[in-house]
Order: C-alpha cells, then sequence, then structure tokens
C-alpha cells in the first residue's frame, strides 16, 4: 500500500511542476500532462536506461524508477485525479493589475 500511495503523491508532485511550468493550462490539462509524464517515465522502466543511469547516479533512482510496475499507472490516474480535485475545491483570488488604468 505503501508503494501505491507513494506513486500517487508522484503524480500529485508532476501535477504541481506542470502547474508551475504552464500556469495558464486549465486543471484538467495539467491533470493530463502530469499523467502522460508519469506514464512516460513509468514507460521508460521499460527499457535498460533508467536503471543503467541509476547506476552511474544513484539519486536518478528517485526521478525514474528502475523497474515497470503495471499497478504503478493506476496510482498515477489516481494522483493526478485527487491533485485535480483539489485544485478544483481551492477558491481563486482575483488579481488586481498593480499598473494605473489609461485614462
Amino acid at each position: 500500500m505503501g508503494d501505491f500511495a507513494a506513486d500517487a503523491l508522484y503524480a500529485v508532485l508532476a501535477y504541481l511542476a506542470v502547474s508551475f511550468i504552464a500556469p495558464r493550462l486549465r486543471p484538467q490539462g495539467t491533470a493530463t500532462v502530469s499523467y502522460l509524464v508519469c506514464v512516460a517515465i513509468e514507460a521508460a522502466q521499460l527499457s535498460p536506461g533508467p536503471a543503467a543511469l541509476a547506476d552511474v547516479f544513484p539519486p536518478a533512482r528517485l526521478v525514474l524508477g528502475t523497474t515497470f510496475a503495471p499497478v504503478d499507472l493506476l496510482a498515477y490516474a489516481v494522483g493526478a485525479l485527487a491533485a485535480l480535485v483539489c485544485d478544483r475545491l481551492i477558491p481563486r483570488r482575483r488579481t488586481r493589475s498593480i499598473l494605473p488604468t489609461p485614462m
């Protein structure tokens, strides 16, 4: 169960990263992109690349993982969906322009 929760939180982290990189993206788009990033990283684990990189640079193991697990795809979906729901529940403040209005 701990691995599932960690993978879901990984997707939440991806959601936050995407929202910082592309702040104008709608929440549904942010959730979709973050899920696809997680899926791409998981699919890369089918090749020897991430494991070889982790051998050379051990912290890469934390970001890229080393072994493919199909259940991770479900955990990523749950995490991205949870982040989307939380993002929708947080009220948005309207920001006022600090520039004077033209006359």
